[in-house]
């Protein structure tokens, strides 16, 4: 008999048969789920056509729900699970079994408005008790741990391994690092309830004298004993007791354990003085690397220290680009337009070995068409716009003329920074930001919004969590957020903790105090004034890494540094970005300078390149090959298509009252960057620009497919442009040549001709011209900047 049973105690036969219980579950939670999908169809149509599959489904749906629901009792009486997931997951299980009988017996006595209302209950709670169910199965953090910024904890303790079993005393060195690993992992697993803002049970973690002295149950640490320290019982206790800690997110890993025990029986030692931070920080001051030696052909410095990271990398350079994907890409990135089939002849039929360095210079020179492309780069990342929130009650100003001049007249970089932050007449609207109207939290108040955009933008770091709570995610603090916001307010503001004022003043000082110091005056203007000159100093490298990580990015479609408003991460190649940073302020601060340093180097002209996924740009693993593919974006596409078939906003109103004079004078049309923004170009990836925008996703998305499949704005232009191709190409080979060459710039290959005649017919019709535009604009020749 006892070998019958388990060490439980519980008869073999109850626990195989409550091990069922995962397998058959998901059966009845899809079979509800279906005849609900079923019902909704019926109703819609107002008939019940569907009525006699629903029945079947439910039916046996409810069978093998009370089944799931009676081995799920079995399994839990002999399974190891934590008492507060388990209880709910138990109980939503039962009301679901319950309630899927209460649906079949309204179905059987044919009481509809019944049945339907306890079928969306039942759905309701297959739902909550699945939900449950994978929390306890896969972790209450199931689903949020595939959520963006969500750390795993397996490497959150840092990138050190140390010898645990190490029975000897500890370098100062290897102390420091092992104390950095414990911080790390209690920022990133304990700090949310025993930090500053939140210390339940009167228990600190974020410092060491705090932790020494414990919380309400006494100490928590026992220096040299973790058996006997509080802290390592709580973490190692199962998951779901009720002093199990974390009680929130993902338990704390096996190596993370051994590490906080490994800490304490060496003593818990903390460092004296300032402690190292656990995030990393980039240096302020600025660096020039020297240069690598030339090798070859490999002489301009950007390739020669592209040539320096592939060696250590292992990477081959790859042949470059042929003239006419240089063309196009050059083209695009530079003036954002395509080029036409003449320049693109002309320039395949040159044969002078500098013709890419001359094509470069001659498309920087094009004032109007350069600033009008870079327009939109500037507009999302200075939220400056022509329309939208703030604009009617006069809660916000934009900076357009200002900034197209500054643009056309290639402004230093340093001086369009002192402009921003200390006002001229047009740039205001940057620092001012939007006054919005009602109640609004602590942090969206004008004068921090200049705080979180001038950190943002200029300095490339995140302010935005340090404007609530200290930041989890950096060592910013929020003292520091209102001290640098009260650079832009009139009088200081009151330091407000998730929106709840502490009585408390933070003063007025820099981010970065190496900078210097703003005088404590109420003269607003004259704080401004000291904080462009202290952010403009050549000292201060981190401007100039900033903008130049920026360039690169939109240039080669990922920066050096990722995310770009994080430039404390770590670069794919430092020294790399220090150089071009050195030479930008060399160079008088002068951007078009730059962008002709980096288009003219074989580091641009190599072939593009994708990823599989995503994510894997943003990786710390991710290895530099070239540039990384892109799609046009929404203004390139849609001057694309206005040049090469049917100007697109020929009827849409032009924000002419923005523009500066001379260009009215002119008549120059505006191109799609000077336009309102509209369905269309949203959809395309424009964005509102009432935050900070300084990348955009470059992947197609579903809405997207739809307008261009469905938008009424595309489909009005292909038939006002489909009339005009008629008229001047009245035969069909002659009007897909100059298609062809029109948007791909080349003609179309046999098969592509074929195709396309069927699609235009012998003699073309405008439905057909339609189509074949049509069919162009979605390929990904066409769409991407390869």
């Amino acid at each position: 008999m006892c070998m019958l049973l388990q060490s439980t105690g519980t008869f073999w036969l109850w626990q195989f048969l409550g091990r069922l219980h995962p397998l058959l579950v998901h059966f009845p939670i899809s079979l509800l789920c279906v005849a609900l999908v079923l019902e909704v169809i019926d109703w819609r149509k107002g008939n019940n056509a569907l009525r006699g599959a629903s029945r079947i489904l439910i039916f046996i749906g409810t069978t093998t729900a009370i089944i799931a629901a009676i081995l799920g009792l079995l399994l839990a009486d002999n399974g190891d699970y934590g008492a507060p997931l388990l209880d709910i997951h138990q109980w939503a299980g039962i009301a679901t079994a319950i309630l899927s009988g209460v649906t079949a017996f309204f179905l059987q006595r044919n009481n509809i408005k019944a049945y339907r209302g306890a079928l969306v209950l039942t759905v309701l709670g297959v739902t909550i008790a699945g939900h449950y169910g994978a929390m306890l199965t896969h972790g209450d953090d199931y689903l949020t741990s595939v959520l963006p910024n969500q750390q795993s904890a397996e490497d959150s303790a840092g990138g050190t391994d140390f010898v645990l079993t190490n029975h000897g005393a500890l370098s100062e060195q290897q102390l420091l690092d092992l104390n950095l690993q414990v911080r790390t992992i209690l920022a990133h697993n304990c700090y949310s309830c025993h930090g500053e803002a939140k210390s339940k049970g009167d228990l600190r973690l974020d410092g060491k004298e705090l932790m020494m002295k414990g919380g309400k149950g006494g100490a928590v640490v026992v220096p040299g004993q973790p058996d006997k320290s509080e802290l390592i019982r709580r973490i190692t206790l199962p998951k779901g007791h009720k002093e199990a800690m974390p009680t929130k997110g993902k338990r704390l890993t096996d190596k993370e354990v051994e590490i906080l025990k490994f800490w304490i029986e060496k003593g818990a030692k903390w460092p004296d003085g300032k402690e190292k931070s656990i995030y990393r920080v980039a240096r302020l001051e600025p660096r020039n690397p020297e240069i690598p030696p030339a090798s070859g052909d490999i002489v301009q410095p950007v390739d020669r220290f592209v040539n320096a990271y592939f060696r250590k990398n292992k990477i081959e350079w790859q042949p470059l680009v042929n003239d006419k994907v240089y063309i196009r890409r050059v083209y695009l990135d530079i003036v954002g337009l395509l080029p036409t089939p003449l320049q693109v002849n002309t320039f395949l039929a040159d044969k002078r070995s500098d013709k890419r360095e001359r094509l470069a210079s001659e498309l920087l020179l094009r004032n109007d068409q350069y600033t009008q492309h870079w327009l939109s780069f500037w507009n999302d990342a200075l939220r400056n716009d022509y329309s939208g929130t703030g604009y009617i009650t006069g809660g916000r100003f934009d900076i357009t003329k200002w900034l197209y001049m500054s643009l056309e007249s290639n402004k230093p970089y340093n001086q369009l920074v002192k402009e921003l932050v200390s006002p001229v007449k047009g740039s205001e609207g940057f620092i001012k930001g939007i006054k919005w109207r009602g109640t609004i939290n602590s942090s969206q108040r004008t004068e921090m919004q200049a705080a979180q955009n001038v950190s943002q933008v200029l300095l490339g770091l995140n302010l935005k969590c340090a404007s609530c709570h200290d930041s989890f995610i950096s060592d910013w603090k929020l003292d520091d957020a209102y001290a640098f916001a009260n650079i832009f307010a009139d009088t200081l503001l009151e330091i407000n903790r998730c929106d709840k004022p502490t009585g408390k003043i933070a003063g007025t000082r820099m981010l970065f105090p190496e900078l210097g110091e703003i005088s404590v005056t109420k003269d607003t203007e004259l704080r401004l004034r000291q904080l462009a000159d202290m952010l403009v100093q050549p000292k201060n490298g981190r401007l100039y890494r900033t903008v130049v990580n920026r360039i690169w990015a939109q240039l080669l479609g990922r920066g050096i540094v990722e995310p770009v408003d994080m430039m404390d991460n770590l670069p794919w190649s430092e020294d790399l970005l220090d150089w071009l940073a050195s030479d930008f302020a060399a160079n008088g601060y002068d951007m078009k300078k730059l962008i002709y340093t980096i288009v003219t180097s074989r580091t641009y002209q190599l072939p593009s390149s994708s990823v599989k996924e995503a994510d894997e740009m943003m990786s710390e693993s991710y290895r530099f090959t070239g540039m990384a593919r892109k799609r046009m974006t929404a203004e390139q596409f849609s001057d694309a298509i206005s040049a090469s078939f049917e100007p697109m906003y020929a009827d849409t109103a032009i924000v002419y009252k923005l523009l500066p004079e001379d260009l009215k004078k002119n008549k120059i049309l505006p191109r799609a960057a000077l336009v309102k923004n509209d369905p269309f170009l949203t959809a395309l990836g424009r964005p509102n620009r009432e935050t900070v925008s300084t990348s955009r996703m470059s992947q197609a998305n579903l809405l997207q497919a739809l307008e261009l499949t469905n938008g009424s704005k595309f489909t009005e232009t292909l038939k006002k442009g489909s009339t005009h191709w008629r008229s001047k190409y009245p035969t069909s080979d002659a009007l897909i040549d100059a298609l062809y060459e029109n948007t791909l710039g080349r003609k179309p290959v046999p098969k592509e001709l074929t195709a396309a005649k069927k699609i235009v017919g012998k003699l073309p019709t405008e439905e057909g011209i339609q189509d074949l535009v049509w069919a162009i604009a979605l390929t990904p020749e066409f769409q991407l900047i390869y």
